[in-house]
């Protein structure tokens, strides 16, 4: 028996698409010591060293990226799923694109990734302020939300779900976070934190089978700074 703690990377760790704050990088390592530590994300495992850097990447038992569908140990890939987008599926998501009332274009709109695809109507290639400007006008007309639906609607085998500030993931049906699952075993006690545990999240899958199976709690977080309280209080209570 032994407690595992599974951390999303956006939103959660980091920043959404930046590094890690220095500080809390090193507070994270000596967690890391102590503790069995897996990370649990959408993107895939280049931006995920990027943002984190090799220390952690390759020390961490594991990273699940693009959802569980990419998997690597000590900085070796040890899985990885050769899933491709539907023809029909892909030009649903250029129509998207095309008919979007936000009006920047910056590229890479449909990002291939291992097992799963990251659709962006801004594109991944936008700047840090290009990004704010779409984040503002999703807010507002929860377009990311939308469109997801759509998706889950027209196309019965895959499913897509919002992540990150800008994204959407989507990825054969039952392909999600909370595949990862079959890598525990039921004695174990899990404790996942992300920020996306929210109805077409992509954390959500994970969160609900955790508690469908009871294998362990869910920790719902708004940014690293929350998940840096949340641990520093189980350090503390030692609970």
């Amino acid at each position: 028996m032994r407690t595992a703690y599974l951390f999303d990377v956006d939103g959660t760790l980091t920043p959404s698409r930046c590094g890690m704050n220095g500080e809390f990088r090193i507070w994270f390592c000596e967690f890391m010591s102590n503790n069995d530590v897996f990370l649990v994300t959408g993107s895939d495992y280049g931006k995920t060293v990027e943002q984190l850097g090799t220390v952690i990447t390759e020390n961490v038992k594991r990273v699940y990226g693009c959802s569980g569908n990419d998997v690597w140990q000590h900085g070796r890939n040890t899985y990885s799923s050769e899933w491709k987008l539907p023809d029909l599926a892909r030009t649903f998501l250029i129509s998207c694109e095309y008919e979007s009332p936000f009006e920047i274009r910056t590229g890479n709109h449909i990002e291939e990734r291992p097992g799963t695809i990251n659709f962006s109507i801004v594109g991944r290639n936008c700047t840090l302020d290009e990004r704010k400007l779409y984040i503002e006008h999703d807010v507002n007309n929860r377009e990311r939300e939308s469109i997801a639906h759509q998706i889950n609607s027209e196309f019965p085998n895959i499913t897509a779900t919002v992540g990150g500030e800008t994204g959407i993931d989507i990825a054969p049906r039952g392909a999600n976070k909370s595949q990862i699952l079959r890598d525990f075993k039921k004695d174990d006690t899990i404790h996942f934190y992300g920020d996306a545990m929210f109805e077409g999240g992509n954390d959500l899958p994970l969160a609900y089978a955790l508690k469908d199976f009871q294998l362990g709690f869910s920790h719902q977080v708004d940014g690293w700074q929350h998940t840096w309280e949340k641990l520093r209080e189980y350090t503390t209570n030692g609970s």
